[in-house]
């Protein structure tokens, strides 16, 4: 058994051990369960004068020699009659400089203002400060950076400000600490959080979703009894904005000096007039979206020193379906071949030209629709170099893996639609938010333990108005029904057909695939110290914020789990599908001629069922082309 040990001789456990035995952590009886808003004296604090910046903000480009900067200079407004400031009125500029050094350079950006609109009459509109954006290039590698923002021309200067660069890409070359938290929101329990995130002193953060919680409020800034409640008086949801910019006020001593990367979480949502969406949390944030070849500002890519991050939205089409009529022809191509080889279609000339017009149809058809998403995470995991950067880490708001009552099973359909791609192209860690718990995973893969797949962890639990999640769904009476898990890519949750939760929608256990989990706030810290071990502590608020709740080295074995050659997943599997050794293919046994195909990933047996499936329906399609072609 291996096990890592720190520098004080205490052995720390490490993924290779696993899978470990369940454990839930009993609940703390100190906890504060009730958990109560910031009382807005304090929340609204450190509001700038004027055009003096506020709630600046540092954000990492998609490359370690660029940094965003953002700020808001001048007041909102709320009320009836509101009139947008022009962002003209200000300029938006940077100063910076390597730390102590007398040579400072000049960075210049753009700003915007947004609106957030409710037609009924009585509710309240709002128009923000002017935002300001300026990204500053040139920087050096894992170096620390002191910056000025705002208007020099009107005296508008922030304070001295500081950040560290990330280092060059590169296997040996990481963040010291990569801070981790979601659902932060704005109350007592978030100022604990938020201390002793400061106190870690992390190079990163990663703020999970669920940010301000500005949808819990009407726009007259009482709290709503009733989130997502409408009304024929209220026919939209309301929303409190200065909530946003209290809770910017609140962020700024961390999130002035930590670069800071966020993902959008069912809050950040704030549906408006004319069905407006995510209009803060696009404005407010800036995100190296362009430059990671992402068309939103949802979903993106970037690197920290050998990490490569994917952030994804679970708000937005995620689904690949939309790719069937491509794919299927695609199936049914690899199908017939496969059938031509072990003899089971006659070798004959109308054989050979239904293969060869399946291939065509699959080579060629230009009709395939696939969810932007889904074709940009494809391309962008395709894309990625192990060798440059062997650690790779996703993120997005919803859990697929979580055993609380809260939220369970919510995004199976996510699940079902981007795991197998997850899963192949080798994604180490997954952190997911949304659930106001702790826990952390064995390695997993389509609810089965499998040495390659992701450890997932989820870290909902910053603090937010909404208090812990404290019920587990395996525990009697607990399992939610199916037709009360919401997902927005319709009804995928359904019981389990296999394995000891068989026949159920929930485990009567704690699931095999859950390593540990804990009801406390908190957050937690990523150390990656070589290509292939990273150091995961999980430190409850309740205690001293050096405290690790949960401790574990996580793991990597490229040569048990080979990354797969940088190459599209569907023309792989025409490969494989040429000589699929039929009598072990539910073992994802996937043969060559005369031997297994060198380098080649097992085909999940998910994936050889869809195809089959696809396959038949395939063969009735190009069937109904070939009639046709014939009249």
């Amino acid at each position: 058994m291996l096990r890592c040990v720190d520098g004080d001789g205490i052995g720390i456990p490490t993924t290779l051990e696993g899978p470990f035995k369940p454990v839930t952590a009993p609940l703390d009886k100190n906890l504060r369960l009730n958990v109560s808003d910031l009382p807005y004296v304090l929340q609204n604090n450190a509001q700038g004068e004027g055009f003096q910046p506020e709630q600046i903000f540092v954000s990492l480009s998609a490359r370690y020699d660029s940094v965003w900067i953002s700020w808001i200079t001048g007041e909102f407004q709320i009320g009836d009659n509101i009139s947008p400031l022009d962002p003209e009125l200000v300029q938006s500029i940077v100063y910076f400089r390597v730390f102590r050094s007398s040579l400072t350079y000049q960075a210049e950006g753009y700003s915007l203002v947004y609106n957030q609109l409710y037609p009924p009459d009585g509710l309240q509109n709002y128009t923000s400060g002017i935002i300001h954006h300026v990204l500053i290039t040139g920087l050096q590698p894992n170096t620390l950076y002191e910056y000025e923002c705002g208007d020099p021309s009107i005296a508008a200067m922030s304070s001295s400000h500081y950040f560290r660069t990330m280092p060059v890409s590169g296997p040996s070359d990481y963040p010291n600490r990569i801070a981790v938290v979601g659902d932060l929101g704005l109350t007592y329990n978030t100022t604990t959080t938020v201390a002793h995130l400061m106190s870690n002193h992390p190079d990163l953060l990663l703020l999970i979703g669920d940010l301000s919680y500005a949808d819990l409020y009407l726009t007259n800034g009482t709290k709503s009894s009733c989130y997502l409640c409408q009304s024929i008086e209220s026919p939209i949801q309301e929303t409190y904005q200065p909530r946003w910019d209290y809770w910017g006020r609140y962020m700024q001593p961390l999130v002035s000096n930590v670069p800071t990367m966020v993902i959008e979480g069912e809050h950040e949502i704030e549906r408006q007039a004319e069905n407006q969406t995510f209009a803060a949390y696009s404005s407010r944030f800036v995100f190296p979206s362009e430059e990671s070849g992402s068309s939103s500002s949802l979903y993106y890519s970037f690197n920290a020193g050998g990490i490569h991050f994917v952030m994804l939205s679970a708000y937005i089409d995620y689904d690949k379906s939309c790719t069937f009529i491509k794919s299927t022809f695609f199936l049914l191509f690899a199908s017939l071949l496969t059938m031509y080889y072990h003899k089971c279609l006659a070798f004959g000339t109308d054989s050979l030209w239904l293969v060869l017009l399946s291939y065509l149809l699959m080579r060629f058809s230009s009709f395939t629709v696939t969810a932007d998403q889904y074709k940009w995470l494809e391309s962008d995991l395709g894309d990625v170099d192990r060798e440059v950067t062997p650690w790779l880490i996703a993120a997005w708001h919803p859990p697929w893996y979580s055993t609380y009552s809260a939220h369970y099973r919510e995004v199976e359909c996510m699940r079902v639609e981007m795991e197998d791609l997850l899963y192949y192209y080798g994604v180490d860690i997954v952190f997911n938010g949304h659930v106001h718990a702790y826990e952390r995973s064995n390695r997993v893969y389509n609810y089965s333990l499998d040495p390659c797949g992701p450890v997932y962890i989820l870290v909902g639990d910053g603090g937010n108005v909404e208090g812990l999640d404290i019920v587990h769904a395996d525990e009697p009476g607990n399992c939610p029904e199916p037709s009360t898990t919401p997902d927005m890519g319709g009804s995928c949750a359904f019981n389990f057909t296999s394995g000891p939760a068989s026949g159920k929608f929930c485990w009567d256990r704690q699931p095999d695939y859950s390593a540990y989990r804990e009801s406390s706030f908190g957050h937690g810290i990523l150390e990656v110290k070589n290509e292939t071990h990273a150091l995961w502590s999980w430190h409850r608020n309740q205690e001293f914020y050096e405290i690790a709740g949960d401790i574990i080295y996580i793991v990597r074995e490229p040569n048990r789990c080979p990354v797969q050659p940088k190459t599209r997943l569907e023309e792989t599997y025409v490969m494989s599908f040429m000589a699929i050794n039929f009598d072990e293919a539910l073992e994802s046994s996937v043969v060559g001629i005369g031997g297994p195909i060198p380098g080649l990933a097992p085909l999940p047996p998910s994936l050889f069922r869809g195809a089959v499936v696809a396959g038949v329906v395939g063969l009735g399609l190009v069937v109904v082309v070939v009639v046709g072609v014939d009249d």
